[in-house]
């Protein structure tokens, strides 16, 4: 009798070890697969190595920076306004100080975060994954102890950390990455960001904001050249007119590091001394120590995972989303792939999801969305097509508020009126896009048209639409 009980103890064991899926990764890719997974009746569990859910995105990532984007572009506008010019002397707040607008908004996503998990019974593991073989997955636990589980399908949703070059060492307390920015205990005089990507424009506009001498350095002909041009080049002058110096075409030599600040040595030899080195040149998925060459899944030297137009990995259960598959790396679009995976591996007659209307939103002060083709990518497909632009100087919510800063750009098919990109710079551009994203996505509503057929609220941002739709209208008749 004991050998019986002690057998349907084990039984019970390993029954509650096995599910339909498990999830790697607790941030919005992974997120996205496992909710949607486990709505539709699946048994789900989630694999999280921190002590936390929510990933990179809310503990280090988008929302940290974003909570932190804000409070400097709030304390920017007050400093600006001349209603409030008795009151400038008063506010002086440093980096720590606005620092600290991240920690709410982090713990309120974090506890928003856990209870999707636990209304939706899904166990969240705590321990890092490594792969034992294609359905078996080991998790050692923070005591040491480890556990296993089976399972018919995994989604990878591990995302990414920045990127480490041998040669820097980041344990110095003036070299900095995008994690460690975010626990800089002083306000520093200069600041010198190694790399102009999405990041590092990000963190420019942050700085230049405070007050900070900043030094933002490009490896490539100009900011950000997988965005239209126009929209680029109004972010480069916009830097610049608030004092961002930005070294276009430049490339790493080395790095110095004197008793007070450090020296960035460039190949073309300039030498750029600051308090801070932020660098902010590219990301490493994390994808090491999971065993996953075993399976016959090899990562690309970035730690980037190759998959289908499904999310499907070499190993066609084992899925993959987020950053640790590459661009976009965007938070909107992980949370998007993850639920199409689990989609997928729900029905696997399912066609590949559309993902061309997925946003881009990148939060400098101000902020730039686009939707759609560029102008380049059109002139380069050889497609007709004409511009509609509002500037937002005379958009009169814009001048209300002070925001003039910006413009939208809508471009249209020359020939049928349809909307093939949308493109914005200004505040609130990430919200403003969704206005063209949403027609767009709609076959039988996408023109130029529908624009200036549709009454918007005045006076509202959105009345941008209607300007740039008669303007480029106008250039058509």
């Amino acid at each position: 009798m004991k050998r019986s009980k002690a057998g349907a103890g084990a039984r019970r064991r390993t029954r509650a070890d096995r599910y339909d899926l498990v999830v790697i990764g607790t941030g919005p890719g992974g997120e996205g697969a496992a909710m949607m997974a486990a709505k539709r009746g699946r048994r789900v569990a989630v694999v999280e190595r921190f002590t936390e859910v929510g990933g990179g995105c809310t503990h280090w990532g988008t929302i940290p920076s974003k909570a932190l984007r804000h409070a400097v572009q709030q304390l920017s506008d007050i400093r600006a306004n001349p209603l409030l010019r008795d009151y400038r002397s008063e506010l002086r707040l440093s980096y720590p100080q606005l620092l600290h607008s991240k920690d709410k908004a982090v713990e309120a996503q974090v506890a928003n975060r856990r209870r999707h998990y636990e209304r939706n019974r899904v166990p969240v593991l705590e321990g890092h994954a490594r792969f034992v073989d294609a359905h078996t997955l080991s998790i050692e636990r923070h005591d040491g102890t480890v556990q296993q589980v089976v399972s018919e399908h995994f989604v990878i949703a591990t995302g990414s950390r920045p990127y480490h070059p041998a040669e820097l060492d980041f344990s110095h307390p003036n070299i900095r990455d995008s994690d460690s920015i975010l626990d800089y205990p002083d306000h520093p005089f200069s600041v010198t960001i190694y790399g102009a990507g999405v990041i590092g424009c990000e963190y420019a506009s942050i700085f230049v904001n405070l007050g900070v001498k900043v030094t933002l350095v490009n490896t490539q002909e100009r900011l950000l050249s997988f965005l239209d041009e126009e929209i680029t080049e109004a972010l480069s002058y916009h830097l610049r007119e608030q004092g961002c110096i930005i070294r276009h075409n430049e490339q790493f030599d080395g790095i110095e590091t004197p008793a007070k600040g450090v020296v960035l040595r460039l190949k073309s030899g300039r030498r750029i001394r600051s308090d801070v080195l932020l660098w902010a040149n590219g990301r490493t998925g994390n994808t090491d120590q999971m065993n996953l060459a075993a399976l016959g899944i090899e990562p690309n030297g970035r730690g980037q995972l190759e998959v289908n137009a499904h999310f499907q990995t070499a190993v066609p259960h084992i899925y993959a989303v987020g950053d640790v598959i590459g661009p976009p790396a965007l938070a909107s679009a992980a949370y998007v792939q993850g639920r199409f995976a689990a989609q997928h591996l729900l029905d696997p007659a399912l066609p590949p999801q559309r993902l061309e209307t997925i946003p881009s939103g990148i939060y400098t002060i101000p902020e730039i969305s686009s939707v759609g083709a560029s102008e380049r990518e059109l002139r380069e497909a050889r497609v007709p097509y004409e511009a509609g632009r509002a500037s937002f100087k005379h958009i009169a919510r814009a001048q209300m508020a002070q925001q003039t800063t910006g413009m939208l750009k809508i471009l249209v098919h020359a020939e049928t009126l349809q909307v093939l990109g949308v493109h914005c710079f200004g505040d609130r551009a990430s919200e403003i896009v969704h206005i063209g994203q949403t027609v767009m996505a709609d076959p039988a509503r996408n023109s130029m048209r529908y624009f200036v057929d549709t009454t918007f609220n005045y006076p509202t941002m959105a009345e941008a639409y209607r300007v740039a739709a008669h303007n480029g209208l106008n250039r058509l008749s």
